[in-house]
């Protein structure tokens, strides 16, 4: 046991998974708080824009 506590073969890649693995936790926490402050802006997009008229453009070169 004590000969298998020594090595440290593996420890790059565990370091590697941890920091990995914290990156994924920390980019999804971010993910998670934008959301819903995303879909407020994107509601009240969708209200301004239903909201609006559009015009019709005619273009008379007839003259």
């Amino acid at each position: 046991m004590a000969k298998f506590s020594e090595q440290e073969d593996g420890a790059v890649t565990v370091d590697w998974v941890v920091l990995t693995a914290g990156l994924v936790g920390l980019g999804t926490i971010v993910v998670l708080s934008l959301t819903e402050g995303v879909r407020h802006v994107d509601s009240q997009t969708g209200n301004a824009l239903s909201n609006i008229e559009v015009q019709e453009i005619v273009f008379d070169f007839a003259d």
